[in-house]
């Protein structure tokens, strides 16, 4: 179910066929990071870098050179030393990256120094993302300064640097048929195993064990690793958006908030579902929860080809804004509080953000100052959510400390969309029903 070396190759066609003639881009690979002295993080490839190559090796450097007579795509990568992989692993080397990944030309990273000068001399542009990495944006004005340190013999420096993210991230926006695989399998993972924690969950449990047993389904189906740090809080823990200490113990009468995704080959699902720690909703709970669900659903009817982005907020906010005048916890026109915004005391947060390779994927979400069309082959999160904390004195106190949020991923299609998570319960009586079980 990985994506072909074939893919990655026309990938590298499409983005050269946006450059300029005679023009260079240069995309560093991620290091490695240190976690603790001499422990590192395990390493994860840049996305941009493992997009245009699937080459998932740290100390790299992906160069692209549209219409060079020699060959396009030029690697430097770490060379084989059976000394190091013996201790750390597997390298390619500069042979395997082109047996491969289908470099035309590629060279040991310690050469860079003095081959790259001589790649980028005489170019007019170059293409590079500068302001992620303050070495590497360094290395690139080092090399730059050298051409221009021989210009009186006749050296050529670029003419100019152009940013290369908003070609390259309009491409990540569109997802292929192989990325649409790849997102609905990491999306029936993922529903597994929120199908998983509300079968465990019990009154007295922690949440990092819900967290284990996510892991658990994650990695036994083949996606080693979760795509973020999942979100497990119960209780007044899920009115925090971002809560990941996942330590305290879940007690009777609170709802769960778990958002949790895994990553397949790279690709990121991302889904969140609140049920009762007991399996069965309180009269309050239930209510937000179904006005929260009325919202994302109306949200979903949103997504469709001609529709721009801010359609399916609109709509929640919409169906949120009226629910909660008719729970009594807003007062006045519906109209009148959706333009003032009150709902955001309480709904503070967008529908939704891009999936793909990174969980908030890259793509414009304006062009101009118009929201974007959607188009088929878009994939987007719909997560609308209601979080009443526990100091909030404007509200009756049976209404505190509740947190809901629900979270689909969603193609854009021809005729419409396609939820590619529908294999999680979201219904209050869908969830009952399988927590009792």
């Amino acid at each position: 179910m990985s994506i072909s070396k074939s893919e990655f190759v026309r990938r590298r066609k499409n983005l050269m066929a946006l450059m300029e003639p005679n023009s260079i881009a240069i995309i560093p690979s991620a290091r490695e990071q240190v976690r603790s002295r001499d422990t590192e993080y395990l390493f994860r490839q840049d996305s941009d870098f493992y997009y245009l190559s699937g080459f998932n090796e740290p100390d790299a450097v992906l160069v692209l050179l549209p219409g060079r007579r020699h060959g396009q795509f030029v690697m430097f990568c770490r060379e084989r030393d059976p000394g190091m992989e013996l201790w750390h692993g597997y390298r390619a080397g500069p042979e395997g990256v082109c047996a491969r990944h289908a470099a035309d030309d590629a060279f040991p990273i310690g050469d860079i120094d003095d081959i790259l000068p001589g790649l980028i001399e005489g170019r007019e542009r170059v293409y590079y993302s500068m302001g992620r990495s303050t070495d590497f944006d360094r290395q690139i004005m080092e090399w730059v300064n050298t051409i221009r340190g021989k210009e009186a013999s006749g050296a050529v420096p670029p003419g100019e640097f152009t940013d290369l993210d908003h070609m390259l991230h309009e491409l990540r926006l569109y997802k292929s048929a192989a990325e649409l695989r790849l997102l609905r399998r990491a999306g029936e993972i993922t529903g597994r195993a929120h199908q998983r924690v509300m079968r465990t969950c019990r009154v007295g449990m922690y949440e990092y064990q819900l967290e284990a047993e996510l892991q658990h389904e994650f990695t036994t189906s083949g996606a080693r690793h979760a795509a973020y740090p999942s979100i497990v809080g119960s209780g007044d823990n899920a009115c925090t958006m971002h809560y990941v200490a996942n330590d305290s113990k879940m007690r009777d009468g609170d709802l769960v908030l778990v958002d949790a995704g895994c990553e397949l080959e790279y690709y990121a699902a991302d889904v969140t579902r609140t049920f009762p720690v007991n399996g069965r909703f309180s009269r309050e709970q239930r209510a937000l929860y179904d006005l929260v669900l009325q919202a994302q659903l109306a949200a979903i009817d949103q997504i469709k080809p001609g529709n721009h982005w801010n359609q399916p907020h609109d709509a929640s906010v919409r169906v949120i804004t009226r629910g909660l005048v008719e729970l009594g916890l807003l007062k006045g026109r519906v109209a009148s509080l959706i333009k003032r915004e009150a709902y955001r005391a309480f709904y503070m947060h967008r529908v939704g953000h891009w999936l793909g390779l990174d969980v908030h994927d890259v793509g414009d979400y304006r062009l101009g100052e118009e929201w974007r069309l959607l188009e088929a082959g878009m994939v987007m999160t719909v997560e609308p959510g209601l979080y009443i904390g526990p100091q909030n004195s404007k509200v009756a106190k049976k209404w505190r400390g509740i947190g809901i949020r629900i979270e689909d991923d969603v193609v854009v299609t021809d005729q419409g969309c396609e939820v590619i998570s529908s294999g999680v319960p979201k219904t209050a009586e869908e969830i009952e029903a399988l927590m009792a079980a």
